[in-house]
């Protein structure tokens, strides 16, 4: 099986899908409210690999059920250094994915990029409800 540090640094996102509970909760570093559901963290998280460039993990930190992944990458040319904080369920499933970002302008460009992107990240999350039988 393939861990999600195998699974991001891969973009294997299909992978990364299988491994998030139904009712995971995705927050943003760049927004005020959470968004709830698998289908809108994985339409984020699908953005994200188009928009970040040389994205690579280069820690983790982790107990039985807490994670951090600590990565840099590169957003219009921009550097910045990130960490995903990943809760586990029970099943092992991942239940809050929380992101922070670091510098400020870094996170700027990020919000920058994925915002030119949301519309879009909308219509996927709506089509993958629809194809799950949730919407």
């Amino acid at each position: 099986m393939v861990t999600f540090a195998e699974a991001g640094a891969a973009k294997d996102l299909d992978a990364v899908e299988d491994m998030l509970a139904d009712d995971v909760v995705f927050i943003s570093p760049v927004a005020h409210k959470p968004y709830p559901g698998k289908g809108i963290t994985i339409s984020i998280l699908r953005a994200v690999v188009e928009v970040f460039e040389d994205f690579t993990y280069i820690r983790e930190i982790h107990d039985d059920r807490e994670h951090a992944y600590v990565f840099t990458a590169t957003v219009d040319g921009l550097s910045l250094t990130g960490c995903d904080f990943l809760t586990l369920d029970e099943d092992g499933k991942i239940v809050e994915f929380m992101v922070m970002v670091r510098p400020l302008k870094g996170a700027q460009a990020l919000a920058a990029a994925m915002g030119d992107r949301f519309a879009d990240i909308q219509a996927s999350a709506i089509a993958w409800a629809q194809e799950h039988g949730q919407g």
